[in-house]
């Protein structure tokens, strides 16, 4: 059995977010946009412990 894994599925929802924000810049948006989304997850996480 595996543990269920809060934290990476928190960084991949706010990376999609982040991506399809930043679809509008070509190119680097999403990616800058998926970066910036899950670093304010794991932020977010590591402020309330989870890390």
């Amino acid at each position: 059995m595996t543990k269920d894994k809060p934290l990476g599925k928190s960084m991949a929802k706010a990376a999609a977010i982040g991506a399809v924000i930043a679809l509008p810049v070509p190119f680097i948006g999403p990616v800058i946009g998926a970066a910036a989304g899950a670093g304010y997850a794991y932020f977010r996480a590591k402020k309330r412990g989870q890390v």
